[in-house]
C-alpha cells in the first residue's frame, strides 16, 4: 500500500469529515451543541483547505472537520497528509464511490515524499480507503505518478542516460515488456544521427530506449519521450539561473514511462511501444555547433541555429522511427520550450494535435480528470519561420515570437501526415507546493491521457 494510505478502515481511525462550503450552514445546524460552539468559537467557515481539530471530552482528538469546494474536487484533501497530526484517518460522510476515490487519490498524491537523499521530518498521515473505492485503481495511479516524480526529482548525477535505461529496464521487467537500446555509435550505424549528435559531447553516451509490451494483435500505441537528462544548452550555453532545474529536462521521458506503467499495470488491451531518446546536452570539443547542418533519420537536413534547441532534434529521430511502424496513435512528451510556459504558465501543458476530434476528446478528459492542458495551433503559416538558406529546415526560429508553435511545427515535419499525433510541451515541475502537488517533479497530463485511452480501448 502506498505511503499515506491504509487498505481499509481499522479501529482507532480518526473520523475525517469533509464539508462542502456552500452546505456548511445547513450541516452545522444538524450538529450537537458542543461541536457547533467549538466551530463557531474557532472561526471555522469550511473554506476549502480549512480544517478544525475537534477535541473529545478527555482532550483526545475526536474528529477533523475539513472544508472543501465540492465533493469531487481531486485536490480537496491533498494538503492534509503533511499538515494533520500523524495518525490514521477515515472519511465520514455521504459520498458516492467516485467521489471517495477522487478524494482518496488526491490525499495519496499529497502524501508523496522524495526520500532518496534526505529523511523526511515526519511520515504522512494515513487515510483508510473506503471499501467503496477501487483501491487497486488508486494504487496504480499513485505508483505511476510516483515513478514519474521520482525520475524527475533525481539529480542528473544519478539520472544520466544509463540510469534512465536501468529504470526503463526495471519497468519492463516488472510487467513482462521487452526493452532494447542503442548506445553511442550504434546510433550512427542504425541511422539515428541527431540523437547521436546532441549526446556525443557527454561522457555518458546517448541512447535510444525501446520498450514494447502487449498483444501484437491489439491496436498499436507509441509514446515518445524527450530524455535530455541534463541540458547545459550546449555551446549556446544557458546562464546558471536557467541551468539550475535542467535535471528535469528528461521530464517528457519520465511522463511517458509513468503513463506506460499505468497502461501496463491496468492491462489496457493495446500494443504499447515507448521510445525514449536519452542524452546529455554537454559541452566538449566534439559538441555540435551553431551553423552545423545535420542529416536526420528521415533524410531531412537541419541547420543548427541554436544548440539549446536540442530536444526537438532528439525527438525528430524518435518520431521518424515511430512513424515508420504506422501505429494507430503517436504521443510525445517534452519539456520543450519556455514559450509554452509564457503562454500558459507552469501548471498547464500545451497540447498540439493534428486531429481535431482527438484533441477535443483529450481536452474533455483533461477537464473531467482535473488534469489540465490547453490546445495551441499548428499554424502552418509560421512554418516559414523555420526556413534555412542551406538546409531543408532550421532547428529554431530567429524570431522571438510563437516559439512553442514553431517547435511543434518542426516536430510535425517528421510525422506522417495521415497518422494521428499528439505533442505535449510541458513543465514537468511544480514551482511551489500546492495541495496534492509537492514542489518538484510532476506528471502533468498523465491521468487525463490514461482516462482517454481507457475510454477508447477499455480495460480488464
Amino acid at each position: 500500500m502506498s505511503p499515506g494510505l491504509l487498505a481499509s478502515p481499522a479501529n482507532g481511525c480518526i473520523p475525517l469529515i469533509p464539508v462542502v462550503e456552500t452546505e456548511f450552514a445547513a450541516w452545522l445546524e444538524r450538529q450537537q451543541e458542543p461541536l457547533r460552539r467549538w466551530l463557531v468559537a474557532t472561526g471555522f467557515k469550511a473554506k476549502p483547505g480549512q480544517y478544525s481539530l475537534t477535541p473529545a471530552a478527555d482532550g483526545q482528538l475526536q474528529a477533523v472537520i475539513v472544508g472543501i469546494g465540492r465533493a469531487d474536487d481531486l485536490w480537496a484533501l491533498g494538503g492534509l497528509p503533511s499538515s494533520l497530526p500523524e495518525g490514521d484517518y477515515t472519511l465520514v460522510g455521504d459520498f458516492e464511490p467516485r467521489q471517495l476515490e477522487r478524494l482518496s487519490l488526491g490525499w495519496a498524491l499529497g502524501a508523496y515524499q522524495f526520500t532518496a537523499y534526505k529523511t523526511p521530518k515526519r511520515p504522512p498521515a494515513r487515510l483508510a480507503l473506503d471499501p467503496a473505492c477501487d483501491a487497486e485503481r488508486i494504487e496504480r495511479q499513485v505508483a505511476a505518478i510516483g515513478l514519474t516524480r521520482d525520475l524527475i526529482n533525481t539529480p542528473a548525477e544519478d539520472m544520466m542516460p544509463e540510469q534512465l535505461a536501468t529504470a526503463t529496464q526495471a519497468l519492463g521487467q516488472a510487467f513482462g515488456a521487452s526493452v532494447d537500446q542503442l548506445i553511442g555509435d550504434e546510433l550512427l550505424a542504425q541511422n539515428y544521427p541527431l540523437i547521436h549528435a546532441v549526446g556525443r559531447a557527454s561522457a555518458h553516451p546517448p541512447r535510444l530506449l525501446d520498450l514494447r509490451w502487449g498483444d501484437p494483435g491489439h491496436p498499436k500505441i507509441t509514446l515518445i519521450g524527450k530524455g535530455v537528462c541534463f541540458d547545459s544548452g550546449g555551446l549556446d550555453l544557458k546562464p546558471s539561473s536557467a541551468m539550475r532545474l535542467m535535471k528535469k529536462d528528461m521530464g517528457g521521458a519520465a511522463t511517458a514511462l509513468g503513463l506506460a506503467r499505468l497502461i501496463m499495470s491496468s492491462g489496457l488491451p493495446v500494443r504499447l511501444r515507448v521510445l525514449v531518446a536519452a542524452v546529455e546536452n554537454a559541452v566538449a570539443g566534439n559538441a555540435f555547433r551553431p551553423g552545423d547542418v545535420l542529416r536526420s533519420r528521415r533524410g531531412l537536413t537541419v541547420e543548427i541555429h541554436n544548440t539549446d534547441a536540442e530536444g526537438r532534434l532528439v525527438l525528430c529521430d524518435a518520431l521518424a522511427e515511430a512513424g515508420d511502424e504506422r501505429p494507430e496513435l503517436m504521443i510525445d512528451f517534452a519539456t520543450l520550450t519556455g514559450a509554452a510556459r509564457v503562454a500558459l504558465g507552469t501548471d498547464m501543458p500545451a497540447l498540439f494535435c493534428n486531429d481535431d476530434e482527438l484533441a477535443n476528446g483529450l481536452l474533455t478528459a483533461a477537464a473531467q480528470e482535473q488534469d489540465p492542458f490547453w490546445r495551441l495551433p499548428l499554424h502552418r503559416p509560421y512554418r516559414d519561420m523555420l526556413d534555412s538558406k542551406i538546409a531543408d529546415l532550421a532547428n529554431a526560429s530567429e524570431s522571438s515570437y510563437a516559439g512553442a508553435i514553431t517547435a511543434a511545427l518542426f516536430l510535425q515535419e517528421f510525422v506522417p501526415t495521415d497518422l494521428p499525433w499528439v505533442h505535449f510541451d510541458l513543465m514537468a515541475w511544480n514551482l511551489k507546493t500546492q495541495p496534492g502537488r509537492p514542489e518538484g517533479g510532476e506528471a502533468m497530463g498523465l491521468r487525463a491521457l490514461f482516462a482517454w485511452l481507457e475510454q477508447r480501448y477499455g480495460g480488464d
